[in-house]
């Protein structure tokens, strides 16, 4: 048995003892997408592990909390016994002493049909805010797993240490890593969280509705033309209530166009603000042409 140490270039370097399993399976990545980086025997855990923080500092992505060796899943053990179905994860405890039962578990990992997942604090955060109490037993609680790998996919868990109560941007935002205060958002709240919040609540909204695994991409490009529309009307009555909404139902239905595509709107605005944060031109009757 080898460990690999890979590296996603612009997202992560990792490291796996299976690149098909946890690279191209559990990641989406091809072969050509990725590079190995170093290749160690079983019994060089320790410094495969020491090789990956050092790696990770080096390209410039955020050092892994918990190191390779430490994780629960490498020590052989899991303190938490918990239930794993391809739909759910499930706690053994109710939802007021599930937060305790996850800070005496950091570092524990543990492996599902949609992806591998790690308990840190900034994880905890996710879980606490989505946990439900089980219909069948009301001592257990648990998580749609499927919910949580999107949560994954979006903001790199894995890979952002915590802060108290801040938590971080994507790492390959094209400004840079900021910090920002997270709050949870609700109908009597005004939503100030993080950006990819946002994004996240959207998902969380169409998967729920079937919207993922039934929805077309040719239907979703004509309801985004629909609601261009609507704003343009809107804008030619100057009525900015409805331009209000036109411009948020645009941002759900991209949101959504993305992830039927297989990408998620966050890449989608960063792969933009790439092309066209050094771009120049001048402002011409009212529209900005580029040089």
């Amino acid at each position: 048995m080898k460990y690999y140490i890979y590296h996603i270039p612009g997202k992560k370097i990792g490291v796996t003892r299976d690149l098909n399993k946890r690279v191209t399976e559990q990641q989406g990545y091809e072969p050509h997408e990725y590079e190995v980086l170093h290749t160690y025997n079983e019994d060089e855990i320790e410094e495969v592990s020491l090789h990956e923080a050092y790696l990770q500092e080096k390209y410039g992505y955020p050092v892994d909390i918990v190191p390779y060796d430490k994780l629960n899943c490498n020590k052989n053990k899991l303190n938490m016994n918990i239930n794993v179905t391809e739909q759910t994860t499930t706690f053994p405890c109710p939802v007021n002493k599930l937060k305790g039962q996850l800070m005496d578990n950091l570092g524990m990992t543990w492996h599902t049909d949609h992806g591998t997942f790690t308990i840190n604090e900034y994880s905890i955060k996710w879980i606490m805010s989505n946990v439900k109490t089980s219909m069948f037993n009301k001592q257990r609680s648990y998580v749609y797993n499927k919910a949580f790998a999107r949560f994954y996919d979006n903001h790199q868990t894995h890979d952002y240490p915590s802060n108290g109560h801040v938590t971080r941007t994507g790492g390959l935002a094209p400004t840079g890593m900021k910090e920002r205060s997270y709050e949870c958002c609700d109908e009597n709240n005004p939503c100030v969280c993080e950006p990819n919040h946002r994004f996240e609540l959207i998902r969380e909204w169409a998967d729920e509705r079937g919207l993922y695994d039934k929805g077309d991409v040719k239907t979703q490009t004509l309801k985004l033309m629909e609601e261009a529309g609507e704003i343009c009307k809107a804008t030619l009555k100057e009525d900015r209530a409805e331009i209000i909404d036109g411009i948020g139902d645009c941002v759900v239905v991209l949101t959504n166009l993305a992830e039927l595509h297989g990408v998620t709107i966050e890449n989608c605005i960063d792969t933009a603000y790439k092309v066209i944060k050094n771009r120049t031109g001048k402002m011409v009757n009212g529209t900005y042409k580029k040089d």
